[in-house]
């Protein structure tokens, strides 16, 4: 008789970028044979992937392993692995608080996940902890979307375009967690997309911390390739493959030129079969170019919604953050963004109470958001991360009822825009992604346009997630749209995952 298969559980915490990783952890230990279940009491193994980013991410962690230990007393052989953000920045003091979790990784040794496991249990079930400061460039085929996957989507997939950020933001500690900027290599992202249509996804999302840079590294380093010691270029295919075909020519405008290629990316993959819909996140002001508006405007499939984080609309609190742009510069390339994209959806993210905000720094974050008009805002109280620069600031600390007063503004002004927003789609028919059965109302479908808007709409017919069809809007909220469905326009062909467990 053949032994059964060993199961795991991937737990994720956080961002998009951490689902993204998820998904590889999960296509590894599958290629390890492994089968996926939905409840840790039937798995063998659980992972945990975590986030630092928000706060009390480490009592969320804690309490999980909490209620794994108790698993564990009464399943010794359960293995558990921490990975991700909050592993990276606590290293060492994850196995010492929870001394039987059985591997503790960082973010960037997603790759060793089973590599590892085997480690542990080599050891006796000894805790395993391996914390890699960064990638390398050298080993951009370690990238996540460079390994196996299994997809939480079959119509929907990420793909990771670059790890890591330049950038020295005063609240953020991604650049601690996840180091330097490196991009993947042009060629593989485009093969990635292209697989991933062939087995029925449509709609892809291009994940980076800054992924407006996306290529800089890859033109810096291919400029120190084109040239031999006699001035002449090297090889154009092989150029090709490292930052794409249009800096690759040697008539190309701009050939030679260090800069991102973050619109060359969008025009390559908008050319791929299948790709329905492409969108991206997320992107800095400070970085956001002429040529990437050109782009979102000219490729069909790239969706018409920006998510374009203001964190603060003073001047001088942005200058605090290091953001690297005005208030005013912000909302010019938003209107040369509307300009070229006249049906845009714009979301943001923004920060009240950053260390040192006074009451006219707060009003002109509110004057701003009210210019930008934004249709949804992820708005945060300022909570400081131990390792960065502004958890220092604790002599310009806000005070926290202060800033919940500021919140509370805020999210009037967002909230009047947004309901502005989607009362405008009333009367319209829109195309909608269905994701499945609405969560408030199952006899309801849901589904996302093309500017990402939450749909809820009926239909006289089951459809499938990952079905495109078209409904005419009848009324709106603040956060979502009604609709009646008026006909399908396409059909998924992926193939539906099914998680089986043994009875």
């Amino acid at each position: 008789m053949c032994a059964m298969a060993r199961k795991y559980l991937v737990r994720t915490f956080g961002c998009q970028m951490n689902e993204h990783d998820s998904e590889r952890i999960a296509g590894l230990l599958e290629a390890d044979g492994m089968e996926a279940v939905t409840d840790a009491e039937q798995a063998d193994v659980v992972v945990l992937n975590t986030c630092c980013v928000r706060e009390n991410a480490d009592n969320k962690l804690y309490g999980t392993l909490g209620h794994l230990k108790s698993i564990k007393d009464r399943n010794p052989d359960l293995e558990i692995v921490v990975a991700g953000c909050l592993s990276q920045k606590d290293r060492g003091e994850i196995a010492e608080r929870a001394s039987y979790v059985n591997v503790v990784m960082g973010t960037h040794n997603v790759h060793r996940a089973v590599d590892l496991l085997n480690e542990s249990r080599a050891r006796g079930g000894d805790p395993v902890v391996e914390i890699l400061e960064e990638t390398v460039a050298e080993d951009r085929d370690l990238f996540p979307s460079a390994l196996p996957v299994v997809r939480n989507s079959g119509y929907a997939g990420w793909v990771t375009v670059q790890m890591g950020c330049d950038n020295n933001c005063a609240f953020c500690i991604v650049p601690a967690v996840r180091g330097p900027e490196i991009s993947r290599p042009f060629v593989d992202i485009v093969r990635e997309v292209q697989a991933a249509s062939e087995q029925g996804v449509t709609e892809v999302t291009l994940l980076g911390q800054n992924v407006n840079s996306y290529g800089r590294d890859l033109t810096l380093h291919a400029r120190s390739l084109t040239e031999d010691s006699d001035g002449e270029r090297g090889s154009i295919d092989d150029l090709s493959e490292l930052v794409g075909p249009l800096w690759a020519q040697p008539d190309a405008d701009g050939s030679g030129r260090v800069r991102p290629l973050f619109a060359d990316l969008l025009r390559a993959l908008g050319e791929i079969p299948g790709i329905r819909r492409i969108r991206f996140t997320s992107p800095h002001p400070k970085d956001f170019r002429t040529e990437t508006i050109a782009a979102m405007a000219q490729v069909p499939s790239v969706c018409e919604h920006l998510h374009l984080p203001l964190q603060s609309g003073s001047d001088t609190i942005l200058a605090a953050m290091h953001r690297g742009y005005t208030a005013e510069r912000y909302l010019e390339r938003l209107a040369a963004t509307r300009a070229a994209i006249p049906d845009l959806a714009v979301s943001t993210d923004i920060i009240v109470g950053f260390p040192g905000e006074t009451d006219a720094d707060a009003d002109a974050t509110l004057q701003v958001a009210a210019e930008a008009r934004y249709d949804s805002a992820y708005t945060f109280i300022y909570s400081p991360r131990p390792g960065t620069e502004a958890s220092t600031m604790t002599d310009k600390f806000v005070d926290h009822s202060k800033s919940v007063e500021r919140m509370e503004k805020l999210r009037q002004v967002v909230e009047r825009s947004s309901l502005l927003a989607n009362q405008a789609r009333i009367g319209m028919t829109e195309e909608i992604l269905v994701i499945g059965p609405s969560k408030r109302d199952p006899d309801k479908l849901s589904g996302r346009t093309r500017q990402n808007r939450l749909v809820h709409f009926t239909a006289s017919e089951p459809l499938r997630a990952g079905t495109y069809a078209n409904a005419v809007i009848t009324s709106a909220t603040t956060t979502s749209l009604l609709g009646e469905l008026t006909d399908v326009v396409a059909v998924p062909t992926h193939k539906t995952r099914i998680a089986v467990t043994a009875g």
